[in-house]
């Protein structure tokens, strides 16, 4: 069992995004940087499993799976690279055929890997030169398989599974009578400069992701001097075990603090609130001189239990629905936790199973059959497009589209489009049929409708000479539905052309717009090219507004065309 500590609170959010947004091509960088969902808990594959059943595994919603790696010794019998933390000496031919199983995976959708490594048994002391030497070993081995695998990199538990060793802990250590905190303390700072030495010289640009770094400690975080807390805690000495990695770490390798005090994070202010901490207050648990590589190296991420969103009420691991059901509460927590983290969101499951597991804890059930829904809430939180995608494909394999779709007149075809006040009809001059027209105070501009032009048959919306304006259409919503909105767009001469969906009451009054959603196309502007919204309703909204707009025109021949305009209400 994974364990959850933490109380957080929110503050200086507003400073954290301005930290965030920072030198002009880091922030470029950052925006086009998807996040991921990473796959972990009992059913962890080894790479003997992964590599047999890697097509079922790639079906499921995650970008990447944390993986055990099993050698073998020399006469015969297991070696479980993850338990680490002991004083044995290994041997790197050993797990030879780890790598060559990682190297015969054709990965597609699990592009970042992660390979097992615990701080167990944590049977050694930290003063023990020799056994230290094989634990930095097999950390050594860790990244070799890492990185000859073709792995991200490393994902560390530091959690004690081996009663009585608690190897961040200071009471539990056999010399705490001979040496004090102070010397311990010390001792491990040394011995982590000493684990990420030899990582990086296997791996030098290795992803170090950790299911929890100083987000464990943030109560000593917050204390005037943290080791009075840190003296007693049980992971009292892992910020030391952190400071030696910082130590070592060359700039291009990247630590994850994944919080997993996550597990029963509720709310969206839950995430933005440890957030601040991991990147501001947690910091007081790191030397001065390695702030700066902790500010720039340390990404936050969370974990997601899926547990909680299973259990009964009467369980401490218990996500409440909030009046709606859990799995849509897994949709959007975990959604909410990828717009906090850098990165990466980890996604851990005990009782059912997501893939094959010889692990006789787990059930025979997989996780969408006992807990319906939850691979498309995964999916939908995060690739809400990919997910609409593949929806709307659905939906057109199947004949369905025509009927689901809400949009009138989208494709541009018709001259007369019935309404629930009546039937419109197109007029000579203005838009087409079903739709509105606005542009600026100021914007001379025409909206028509192309009878020749279009992107699969004539017929589309055609605005030229706009300086600021859009075709309008509003539909009848209700809060919390979710609405893929798609059109396609061509641009000829000077000015822009976008997709905005706004919101307004059911009295037409206009309303959160905070959560307007503005898109516009990659492709290029002389080329027919996507504009794809994903949006859920807000609250206190009654209608979908869906704006094609246009903007940045100069003369009559400067002209916007649209077509195929669809909006489906997404199943999730």
């Amino acid at each position: 069992m994974r364990l959850s500590h933490r109380n957080a609170a929110c503050a200086g959010l507003l400073l954290m995004g301005m930290i965030a947004l920072g030198a002009s091509g880091a922030a470029a960088e950052e925006a086009s940087r998807p996040k991921k969902l990473i796959q972990t808990g009992w059913d962890m594959p080894s790479t003997e499993v992964l590599r047999a059943n890697l097509v079922e595994m790639e079906s499921r919603p995650f970008s990447g799976v944390v993986i055990r790696a099993i050698g073998k010794r020399d006469d015969g019998n297991p070696c479980q690279l993850d338990w680490a933390f002991l004083d044995q000496q290994w041997r790197q031919q050993w797990f030879q055929q780890c790598v060559a199983d990682l190297k015969g995976c054709q990965f597609r959708r699990f592009t970042d890997n992660f390979l097992l490594l615990n701080a167990n048994p944590g049977s050694v002391d930290w003063f023990d030169e020799a056994g230290w030497r094989n634990i930095i070993e097999h950390c050594r081995i860790a990244a070799w398989v890492a990185k000859q695998g073709g792995l991200k990199g490393i994902l560390f538990d530091p959690e004690p599974y081996a009663p009585p060793h608690a190897q961040f802990s200071y009471t539990a250590q056999p010399q705490r009578e001979k040496h004090s905190f102070d010397d311990y303390y010390r001792q491990a700072r040394r011995r982590g400069r000493q684990v990420m030495e030899a990582i990086t010289a296997e791996y030098p640009d290795i992803t170090f992701f950790c299911y929890f770094m100083n987000s464990v400690n943030i109560a000593a975080a917050k204390q005037r001097d943290p080791k009075h807390v840190l003296r007693n805690s049980g992971y009292g000495l892992l910020p030391a075990f952190i400071d030696g990695w910082l130590d070592a770490a060359l700039p291009t390798v990247t630590f994850v603090d994944g919080c997993e005090s996550a597990y029963r994070y509720n709310s969206r202010l839950d995430y933005l609130a440890a957030a601040v901490d991991i990147k501001g207050v947690c910091q007081n648990l790191v030397a001065p001189e390695n702030r700066a590589k902790y500010r720039a190296q340390v990404q936050v991420g969370y974990g997601m239990y899926l547990d909680a969103y299973w259990n009964p009420p009467t369980s401490p691991w218990y996500i409440d629905g909030l009046g709606r059901p859990r799995v849509e509460r897994l949709r959007i927590n975990t959604r909410w936790a990828l717009e906090s983290a850098d990165q990466y969101v980890w996604v851990y499951g005990e009782k059912f199973r997501w893939w094959p597991t010889d692990n006789k804890g787990v059930k025979a059930e997989s996780w969408p059959e006992a807990l319906p829904g939850c691979d498309k809430a995964l999916h939908y939180a995060q690739d809400p497009e990919g997910f609409a995608r593949d929806e709307i494909a659905t939906l057109k394999s199947t004949g369905k589209a025509a009927a689901a779709n809400i949009v009138r007149n989208g494709d541009f075809t018709a001259e007369k489009v019935k309404l629930d006040s009546g039937e419109t009809v197109y007029r000579q001059g203005g838009p087409p049929a079903g739709w509105y027209a606005w542009q600026a105070e100021g914007s001379k501009g025409n909206f028509t409708w192309d009878r020749q032009v279009g992107a699969a048959e004539k017929g589309s919306a055609c605005a030229s000479n706009v300086s600021n304006g859009s075709f309008l259409q509003h539909h009848d919503v209700e809060p919390g539905q979710i609405y893929a909105v798609r059109a396609v767009r061509r641009v000829q001469g000077s000015g822009e052309a976008w997709l905005r969906i706004r919101w307004q009451t059911r009295e037409g009054r206009w309303t959160a717009e905070a959560a307007d959603q503005v898109v516009y196309a990659a492709g290029p502007p002389d080329q027919w090219s996507e504009l794809l919204a994903v949006v859920e309703v807000p609250e206190g909204v009654g209608r979908l507004v869906i704006l094609l707009g246009i903007g940045g025109q100069q003369s009559p021949t400067d002209s916007a065309w649209f077509d195929d305009v669809e909006a489906y209400r997404l199943q999730l």
